[in-house]
This record gives structure tokens, sequence and C-alpha cells, in this order.
């Protein structure tokens, strides 16, 4: 029973190749998600501010989707993009 339960705890090897792909498939949702929040908040977005937030890193992708909850308009961000910078 004890051997049972520390096979079922134990961590399968990840390859790196394996690592890139979560951390890819992370970066498709949030990207996925936040646009289509912000399109919901904003409204219909420009080619520049797309390119702008698909330039964004993961990171600054979540923390975009933590403030945009807070965005009025486009110009919340528009505002939060320069502060990227």
């Amino acid at each position: 029973m004890l051997s049972a339960y520390e096979q079922e705890r134990r961590m399968p090897y990840i390859t790196s190749i394996e690592r890139i792909g979560r951390q890819e498939g992370r970066r498709e949702q949030a990207d996925t998600l936040v646009l289509r929040q912000l399109t919901r908040r904003c409204g219909t977005l420009s080619p520049a501010l797309l390119t702008q937030i698909q330039a964004l890193s993961l990171e600054q992708m979540e923390n975009l989707a933590d403030d945009l909850l807070d965005f009025s308009g486009i110009q919340d961000l528009e505002d939060w993009l320069n502060q990227q910078l």
C-alpha cells in the first residue's frame, strides 16, 4: 500500500521539449484570453495595439490579465502599455 502511494506521488520526468511545449501552451492561452477580454472591455483593437500586446512577455501578459479588470476604455490600455516600456 505504501509503495502504491509513493508511485502515485512520483513526479514524471519532463523533457526540455515538453517544458517548452507547456510554456508555449500557457502563452497561447494567455494571449487568447487577454485579447478576448480586452476586446470586450475596450472594443476592437488596432493592429498597432495588437502588435504591442503580442510583444509582451508571459509575465506581463498575466499582469495585463489582472489589470484590465480595472480598465474603463482604450485609453487605460494605452496608458498601461506605455508604462511597460
